[in-house]
């Protein structure tokens, strides 16, 4: 297993080829859970810009879950599976929301945004430009690279609850 930097490297780079940010944290990971790239690619797709640019659940967030649903998740209807899910997705928002510097997940306060109810005032959906200047006022490549060291921090853990400090 690599470790957690190397992880994080690899997703800001899969971010500045052009993926979503939740595609760059799931593709980061397709080997150790097993799916293709392009797989992941697809999977992931709808995510980007906090839910398909609606400003949401923060893309790179989502993708750090998806990879915890495909290592850790569960199948069975058993309710002590789901909660010990539920809780390991719960503390990696924590994690997340702490180490992100805004103290959220949510896209649009992570990018200082103006609040708005997204299913009444959606964010343009034409993504925007990959520039110098788009990297230079957007959060969202070392946002990309936080949530995949924070997974790659969890699976060397073994999918045990991370410590939040």
């Amino acid at each position: 297993m690599k470790k957690p930097e190397e992880y994080r490297e690899i997703a800001m780079q899969y971010f500045t080829t052009g993926m979503n940010c939740s595609q760059a944290v799931l593709c980061t990971f397709s080997d150790e859970l097993n799916i293709n790239t392009h797989t992941a690619q697809m999977i992931a797709s709808s995510f980007g810009g906090g839910m398909g640019r609606l400003r949401e659940v923060c893309g790179a967030c989502t993708g750090m879950f998806m990879c915890a649903g495909l290592k850790y998740g569960y199948t069975d209807k058993n309710p002590q599976d789901k909660t010990a899910h539920y809780a390991r997705i719960q503390n990696l928002a924590k994690i997340y929301a702490k180490r992100s510097g805004g103290d959220s997940i949510i896209c649009r306060e992570l990018l200082g945004l103006a609040p708005k109810k997204a299913s009444l005032d959606p964010d343009n959906p034409q993504p925007a430009a990959r520039t110098k200047e788009y990297y230079k006022k957007r959060p969202c490549k070392e946002l990309v690279g936080e949530a995949a060291m924070i997974f790659a921090e969890l699976m060397q853990n073994e999918g045990k609850i991370l410590d939040i400090n």
